[in-house]
């Protein structure tokens, strides 16, 4: 008897999983899965305080509190608003990633694009973030940060319809105790790296930076005479001998590496660098425990 129920219990876990795959698109499922692999080893976070500073106004929106509604505001337009204090904002994670056509490299059929590996990452994020209590907006989407299962739905229809490919994020206002994670390859010559994330920080938005890159991007692998094509609309190079010019592009690629790294340290973010031949759960768990570290701080 005893044997018939766990069977039981085993069948209806195993048709609630598979209405969840097919309520979600693929792409969310797999995303669940890391996210769920990662909580699995992560302890609760330590939240932040709960001030009472007046940040802005903003549009009601369904499944917000009602007591957070400011009558005296909403009186004096038709919409109703939503009274946002530091407190909220602080909980508070704006997630973007690179759409670049950079972005679609893999050295191997065997790994994923960096694309891939990105649109993997960031409903992860959110989706542990969540876990935590923590409110989550897509940057550039237009919806303020919210909390809930829901929001990753929204999060995967607002990245099918991110259009912007220029590489780095575009600028807007966010609350000074916000916190905003930034998933691309950062390829972008470093003074505009700089430019684009400077201007966040500047208004004491504390930020984390994860490099995805292909293992092939970074070692040069290759040898005999390669031609490179652009992926962005570059010339291509026709390069006889790979190895006669590997020691110096290593050496360029690394000064790179460590000018983004030194960018971040002298904003007070974090960096970290992924590589697509390498787990999600590793980049996952960077990001997640930076972000507790800014928390704590």
């Amino acid at each position: 008897m005893a044997a018939d129920k766990h069977h039981s219990r085993h069948r209806d876990n195993h048709h609630r999983a598979e209405a969840l795959a097919a309520k979600f698109p693929p792409l969310l499922v797999a995303a669940e899965r890391v996210a769920a692999t990662v909580a699995q080893g992560v302890h609760g976070r330590r939240r932040v305080g709960q001030g009472e500073t007046f940040w802005q106004f903003r549009r009601y929106q369904q499944g917000d509190s009602a007591r957070r509604i400011d009558w005296r505001q909403s009186a004096k337009s038709q919409p109703v608003y939503i009274r946002e204090t530091e407190w909220a904002a602080a909980e508070s994670v704006w997630l973007w990633r690179d759409a670049s056509f950079s972005m679609d490299y893999r050295s191997s059929t065997k790994l994923p694009s960096k694309a891939e590996r990105a649109k993997l990452l960031l409903p992860a994020l959110a989706s542990l973030l969540i876990r935590g209590g923590e409110h989550v907006a897509l940057l550039g989407s237009g919806r303020p940060p919210t909390a809930g299962r829901a929001v990753l739905n929204h999060l995967a229809e607002a990245m099918e319809k991110v259009d912007d490919m220029t590489g780095l994020p575009a600028f807007e206002f966010l609350p000074r105790q916000g916190r905003i994670v930034l998933i691309g390859d950062f390829l972008s010559p470093l003074e505009e790296v700089e430019a684009a994330v400077s201007a966040f920080a500047a208004r004491g938005v504390r930020g984390h930076l994860m490099q995805i890159l292909d293992p092939a991007e970074e070692t040069l692998p290759f040898s005999g005479r390669v031609r490179f094509q652009g992926m962005e609309g570059e010339q291509s190079v026709l390069i006889p001998r790979v190895e006669s010019v590997r020691e110096d592009y290593r050496r360029v690629f690394a000064g790179h590496h460590d000018g983004l790294a030194a960018l971040a340290r002298s904003l007070g973010w974090s960096f970290a660098v992924h590589h697509t031949d390498r787990p999600p759960e590793t980049a996952l768990l960077a990001l997640f425990m930076a972000l507790s570290v800014s928390v704590r701080n």
